[in-house]
Protein backbone atom coordinates (compact mmCIF):
# COMPACT_ATOMS: atom_id res chain seq x y z
CA UNK A 1 0.00 0.00 0.00
CA UNK A 2 1.69 3.27 -1.08
CA UNK A 3 1.54 6.44 0.87
CA UNK A 4 -2.04 8.77 0.90
CA UNK A 5 -1.78 12.17 -1.09
CA UNK A 6 -0.69 15.43 1.33
CA UNK A 7 -4.10 17.03 1.32
CA UNK A 8 -5.19 13.40 2.82
CA UNK A 9 -2.23 13.17 5.68
CA UNK A 10 -2.55 16.74 6.72
CA UNK A 11 -6.36 16.04 6.91
CA UNK A 12 -6.07 13.23 9.06
CA UNK A 13 -3.28 15.11 11.40
CA UNK A 14 -5.15 18.06 11.96
CA UNK A 15 -8.31 16.05 12.77
CA UNK A 16 -6.19 13.38 15.19
CA UNK A 17 -4.57 16.82 16.74
CA UNK A 18 -7.84 18.54 17.09
CA UNK A 19 -9.25 15.25 18.97
CA UNK A 20 -6.42 15.83 21.46
CA UNK A 21 -7.51 19.33 21.99
CA UNK A 22 -10.91 18.56 22.94
CA UNK A 23 -9.82 15.52 24.92
CA UNK A 24 -7.31 17.80 26.69
CA UNK A 25 -9.52 20.94 27.49
CA UNK A 26 -12.72 19.12 27.99
CA UNK A 27 -14.78 22.35 26.95
CA UNK A 28 -17.29 22.78 23.84
CA UNK A 29 -16.43 26.56 24.61
CA UNK A 30 -16.29 28.16 21.09
CA UNK A 31 -13.48 29.85 21.92
CA UNK A 32 -11.97 26.82 22.81
CA UNK A 33 -12.81 25.03 19.51
CA UNK A 34 -11.50 27.58 17.37
CA UNK A 35 -8.43 28.03 19.00
CA UNK A 36 -8.25 24.15 19.00
CA UNK A 37 -9.13 24.47 14.69
CA UNK A 38 -6.35 26.88 14.72
CA UNK A 39 -3.40 25.24 16.29
CA UNK A 40 -4.53 21.92 15.16
CA UNK A 41 -3.70 23.61 11.33
CA UNK A 42 -0.81 25.06 12.56
CA UNK A 43 1.04 21.91 14.35
CA UNK A 44 -0.43 19.96 11.29
CA UNK A 45 0.92 21.81 8.64
CA UNK A 46 4.49 21.55 10.11
CA UNK A 47 3.94 17.43 11.45
CA UNK A 48 2.17 15.91 8.70
CA UNK A 49 4.92 14.09 7.04
CA UNK A 50 5.85 12.52 10.23
CA UNK A 51 2.75 11.94 11.85
CA UNK A 52 1.24 9.46 9.10
CA UNK A 53 1.97 7.53 5.80
CA UNK A 54 -1.62 6.56 5.50
CA UNK A 55 -3.80 9.74 5.94
CA UNK A 56 -7.46 9.46 6.23
CA UNK A 57 -7.41 5.67 5.30
CA UNK A 58 -6.73 5.50 8.81
CA UNK A 59 -10.30 6.14 9.68
CA UNK A 60 -11.35 2.79 8.24
CA UNK A 61 -14.45 0.99 10.63
CA UNK A 62 -12.40 -1.96 11.67
CA UNK A 63 -9.67 -0.32 12.72
CA UNK A 64 -11.55 2.07 14.82
CA UNK A 65 -13.57 -1.07 15.94
CA UNK A 66 -9.92 -2.59 16.90
CA UNK A 67 -8.89 0.80 18.74
CA UNK A 68 -11.93 0.75 20.74
CA UNK A 69 -12.10 -2.60 21.92
CA UNK A 70 -7.89 -1.89 22.12
CA UNK A 71 -8.73 0.39 25.41
CA UNK A 72 -10.89 -1.64 27.82
CA UNK A 73 -8.74 -4.55 26.55
CA UNK A 74 -5.39 -3.00 28.15
CA UNK A 75 -7.08 -1.21 31.21
CA UNK A 76 -8.00 -4.86 31.99
CA UNK A 77 -4.34 -6.23 31.28
CA UNK A 78 -3.10 -3.31 33.71
CA UNK A 79 -5.63 -3.92 36.48
CA UNK A 80 -4.46 -7.65 36.70
CA UNK A 81 -0.95 -7.16 36.14
CA UNK A 82 -1.21 -4.47 39.19
CA UNK A 83 -3.37 -7.19 41.66
CA UNK A 84 -0.33 -9.75 40.42
CA UNK A 85 2.33 -7.54 41.56
CA UNK A 86 0.47 -6.34 44.68
CA UNK A 87 -0.12 -9.99 45.73
CA UNK A 88 3.69 -10.78 44.94
CA UNK A 89 4.62 -7.66 46.96
CA UNK A 90 2.46 -8.30 49.52
CA UNK A 91 3.36 -12.19 50.28
CA UNK A 92 5.13 -13.10 52.69
CA UNK A 93 7.85 -15.26 50.63
CA UNK A 94 7.66 -12.72 47.66
CA UNK A 95 6.95 -15.45 44.72
CA UNK A 96 8.99 -14.05 41.98
CA UNK A 97 11.57 -15.29 39.03
CA UNK A 98 12.82 -12.36 37.62
CA UNK A 99 14.88 -12.86 34.63
CA UNK A 100 14.93 -10.88 30.91
CA UNK A 101 13.21 -12.91 28.16
CA UNK A 102 13.50 -12.75 24.44
CA UNK A 103 9.92 -11.96 22.47
CA UNK A 104 9.08 -11.91 18.67
CA UNK A 105 6.69 -10.00 17.03
CA UNK A 106 4.42 -10.51 13.90
CA UNK A 107 4.18 -6.55 13.76
CA UNK A 108 5.95 -4.73 11.29
CA UNK A 109 4.74 -1.10 11.25
CA UNK A 110 6.96 0.66 13.41
CA UNK A 111 3.89 2.75 15.23
CA UNK A 112 2.78 -0.31 16.29
CA UNK A 113 5.82 -1.50 17.29
CA UNK A 114 6.66 1.59 19.51
CA UNK A 115 2.71 0.74 20.85
CA UNK A 116 3.57 -2.43 21.53
CA UNK A 117 6.82 -1.49 23.92
CA UNK A 118 4.58 0.90 25.91
CA UNK A 119 2.05 -1.16 25.83
CA UNK A 120 4.41 -3.81 27.71
CA UNK A 121 5.63 -1.64 30.00
CA UNK A 122 2.61 0.26 30.96
CA UNK A 123 1.90 -3.18 32.47
CA UNK A 124 3.22 -3.95 35.74
CA UNK A 125 5.59 -6.79 36.35
CA UNK A 126 7.17 -6.13 32.72
CA UNK A 127 9.41 -3.51 31.14
CA UNK A 128 10.46 -3.53 27.61
CA UNK A 129 14.19 -2.66 27.79
CA UNK A 130 15.26 -2.97 24.02
CA UNK A 131 13.86 -3.66 20.63
CA UNK A 132 15.60 -5.06 17.71
CA UNK A 133 13.45 -5.72 14.75
CA UNK A 134 11.12 -8.36 15.57
CA UNK A 135 12.79 -8.82 18.41
CA UNK A 136 11.89 -7.51 22.28
CA UNK A 137 14.20 -7.60 25.14
CA UNK A 138 11.84 -8.12 28.54
CA UNK A 139 12.21 -7.71 31.72
CA UNK A 140 9.41 -10.38 33.19
CA UNK A 141 9.03 -10.62 37.08
CA UNK A 142 7.96 -14.07 36.97
CA UNK A 143 9.03 -15.91 34.28
CA UNK A 144 7.48 -18.43 32.97
CA UNK A 145 8.74 -19.94 30.10
CA UNK A 146 12.23 -18.61 28.67
CA UNK A 147 11.56 -19.91 25.18
CA UNK A 148 11.00 -16.88 22.85
CA UNK A 149 7.69 -18.63 21.73
CA UNK A 150 6.44 -19.10 25.57
CA UNK A 151 7.11 -15.52 26.34
CA UNK A 152 6.11 -14.22 23.50
CA UNK A 153 2.69 -16.22 23.78
CA UNK A 154 2.24 -14.63 27.15
CA UNK A 155 3.56 -11.12 26.60
CA UNK A 156 3.26 -10.07 23.38
CA UNK A 157 0.32 -11.96 21.09
CA UNK A 158 -2.36 -10.75 23.82
CA UNK A 159 -1.66 -7.27 22.39
CA UNK A 160 -0.66 -7.99 18.92
CA UNK A 161 -4.32 -9.35 18.32
CA UNK A 162 -5.41 -5.98 18.60
CA UNK A 163 -2.31 -3.93 17.26
CA UNK A 164 -2.06 -5.87 13.76
CA UNK A 165 -5.50 -4.57 12.67
CA UNK A 166 -5.15 -1.32 13.95
CA UNK A 167 -1.42 -0.23 12.52
CA UNK A 168 -0.83 -3.18 9.86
Amino acid sequence: MGEASKVSRYLYTVLILFIIWMFLTSSFDPQELVMGVIFSLIVGALTYEVFTEKGLANLNPRRIAYFVAYIPYFIWAMIMANLDVAYRVLHPKRPINPGIVECKTTLTNNTGKLVLANSITLTPGTITLDVKGDRYFIHWIDVKDESVEGASESITKPFEKFLKVIFE
